[in-house]
């Protein structure tokens, strides 16, 4: 008996800390890091979120760009951020896939997946091909048979090496026997910008970054990578329709804080999200953006990464070693 009330006085006082620090949470402002430049998926999700989450949380949310590695340098930064809660990372896809290309060349990953703890899903977007508007090709096989007859020429843009528009498009090259010119940006923002003037000719992207281009009709649309057409772009073929099957990939967007942050303060994390999630502003910024709200809490999140991840994983294997 007298070890049993020991442990229970042992359990009581290491909890005793976490509870005082769940209430005290947040003491002070946050960031909330995205691992790209402005005017990318990441971002146009993070500052929405953040500014909803300031509302319930009573401290300023600051969104954080840290650009570079296809995310890798702001998702490391997380990682080795103090767990308290107060270090957030808005991540896409490519969370998984960097440290999985990182071993296909044989270089040490920057971090690792399981020093991430999920909060919540924000957005989940079919990824869309682009093209300027003043590009010869209006359909997908025009694009497929001019990359054929000019193989490594046509050159495409990317957030950088094995991040999500890089793998999207290489999927797409490997599927189709094309090879095309590869030219990679610190994030999607300078990458639509460079497709906007001509320097790159192609470019796979969420709709959110493409969709006031493609109405002033700068840009258009040839394909999606979705599984079903993109609402935003009901009359844009899938690659499957295409008869790519295995040409499926998509950018979302979720919160994750460091792994060691304190499951009380994991948890007021999530309430707060999903206060902000059904805040009106942010429903209204997210359709404007034609990047719908995806809202899944930390359980559901976490599945949905493991299996995204599994088939993201298997794809840069299959891909293998690209510059």
């Amino acid at each position: 008996m007298r070890h049993a009330t020991r442990r229970a006085l042992l359990g009581a006082a290491t909890l005793a800390p976490l509870a005082a620090a769940a209430q005290e949470f947040p003491s002070r402002a946050l960031t909330m890091v995205v691992g790209f430049p402005p005017g990318g998926q990441a971002d146009l999700a993070a500052r929405p979120v953040a500014a909803a989450m300031e509302k319930n949380l009573r401290q300023p949310v600051v969104v954080q760009n840290r650009p570079g590695g296809a995310g890798a340098i702001g998702n490391a930064f997380v990682a080795r951020a103090p767990a308290d809660g107060h270090t957030l990372l808005m991540a896409l896809s490519s969370l998984a896939v960097i440290p999985e290309a990182e071993r296909l060349w044989g270089r040490p990953a920057p971090y690792t997946v399981d020093q991430f703890a999920p909060i919540g899903l924000v957005n989940a977007d079919p990824t869309m091909l682009a093209v300027p508007a003043s590009a010869p090709w209006r359909t997908l096989a025009d694009f497929v048979a001019a990359a054929r007859a000019r193989p490594g020429d046509i050159p495409y843009g990317s957030s950088g090496a094995y991040g999500t528009l890089h793998v999207a498009m290489e999927m797409f090259a490997n599927a189709a026997g094309i090879r095309l010119l590869h030219v990679p940006f610190q994030g999607a923002g300078p990458a639509v910008t460079a497709l906007l003037s001509g320097n790159i000719q192609a470019l796979a992207s969420a709709p959110g970054t493409l969709t006031q281009h493609v109405q002033q009709g700068r840009l258009r649309v040839l394909a999606c990578w979705g599984a079903e057409r993109a609402p935003a772009f009901p009359d844009v073929p899938t690659f499957m329709e295409a008869g790519f099957r295995e040409v499926e990939f998509y950018i979302w967007a979720g919160l994750f804080a460091p792994a060691a942050t304190p499951a009380p303060i994991q948890a007021r994390l999530r309430e707060s999200l999903r206060a902000a999630m059904a805040d009106p502003d942010l429903n209204r910024a997210f359709e404007a953006a034609g990047a719908p709200p995806k809202y899944l809490d930390a359980p559901e999140f976490a599945r949905f990464f493991a299996e995204d991840s599994a088939r993201l994983v298997r794809a840069v294997q299959r891909i293998g070693r690209v510059e």
